[in-house]
């Protein structure tokens, strides 16, 4: 009998171990997952919008400001896209 009392013990003792290392092991995740969480707005911030969101105007002038076009090209492209579409004609792309 005592063999069995000292069996149970020995198991009890070791689901309790288990039990708190699983606990523990639950709470360390929920933390990380919650500081994540918390940071996640300053992950991926972007100051400036993405290059497929910007407006064709936009991405001229960042064109002509890299060099890539001269002033009377930019003169000519900006008048072409900022010249109101009469309707029934299509702009030129």
């Amino acid at each position: 009998m005592f063999r069995y009392e000292y069996g149970l013990w020995a198991l009890m003792h070791l689901l309790g171990t288990v039990f708190w290392i699983v606990l523990l092991v639950a709470l360390i995740w929920a933390l990380i997952s919650w500081l994540n969480r918390k940071n996640m707005p300053m992950v991926g911030y972007h100051p400036t919008p993405p290059p497929s969101q910007l407006s064709a105007l936009e991405i001229l002038r960042q064109r002509y400001a890299r060099g890539e076009i001269d002033d009377v090209t930019f003169q000519q492209m900006r008048e072409r896209l900022e010249a109101p579409t009469a309707p029934g004609q299509q702009q030129d792309t």
